[in-house]
């Protein structure tokens, strides 16, 4: 019987011997393939990085002036330890992938500034048609820029900003005054801003016997009285 035992336990010793050797094999075997791949991974983006100037660029026209191209179809290295308001050049060279005429290096002027800190007519915004021009004070609402394809600036190109509702639909004020001053008896005034109610109380009282129009012409003249939907004049 104390054989028996003794080449069980040697057994189930020599058992878990070998159980253990795998167990060990295979994950060394899995930690060669994770470092592996942990390189393959970096090299790809090794590769990615210094072949990121070879990436088609969709905006970019083609048979055109290197010089005049827009920025996304160039890099332009820019120096973002710079002063506010100083004026830079950058080296720039047209991607690999972009066909131009010309010389594909030249410096290119800039100034020391982020995006979102360009003047109003060097960005282009979303403007909003739903808001009120007219209130006192104007609405003021959130739209999205973005810089034009000209300008080079530090940071993202595109930015949120905020700006004061300023729209119009063609509305003219002298043509309004002058609808008050002939017509504004029958409500000319109020149908061509709009205001269809009022211009149909004007026309059914008689311009509220002329007091209304006077009332009218005198909000016309000030810019008080505008057009229904909140649009500023022309």
């Amino acid at each position: 019987m104390r054989c028996i035992h003794m080449n069980i336990r040697q057994a189930v010793f020599v058992l878990l011997t070998f159980l253990a050797n795998n167990i060990q094999s295979a994950d060394n075997t899995i930690k060669l393939t994770a470092n592996n791949v942990r390189k393959n991974a970096t090299s790809t983006i090794d590769i990615k990085e210094l072949d990121i100037l070879n990436i088609p660029v969709e905006n970019c026209p083609l048979n055109f002036a290197c010089k005049d191209l827009p920025v996304e179809c160039l890099h332009c290295p820019l120096n973002d330890t710079c002063e506010y308001g100083e004026l830079l050049h950058a080296d720039c060279h047209v991607k690999s992938t972009t066909k131009c005429h010309g010389r594909r290096d030249f410096p290119k002027k800039y100034i020391c500034r982020y995006c979102y800190q360009t003047e109003r007519w060097e960005h282009n915004c979303d403007l909003r048609a739903t808001c009120d021009s007219v209130s006192s004070p104007r609405d003021i609402y959130t739209s999205n820029c973005t810089v034009h394809d000209n300008i080079l600036c530090l940071g993202h190109r595109t930015f949120y900003k905020k700006i004061v509702c300023n729209w119009t639909k063609g509305k003219r004020w002298w043509t309004t005054l002058a609808l008050s001053i002939t017509l504004g008896g029958f409500g000319a005034d109020r149908f061509y801003l709009g205001h269809w109610q009022e211009g149909i109380g004007k026309l059914f009282s008689f311009g509220g016997l002329g007091v209304w129009t006077i009332v009218d012409v005198v909000l016309i003249s000030l810019h008080y009285l505008g057009p229904a939907d909140g649009s500023l004049y022309l």
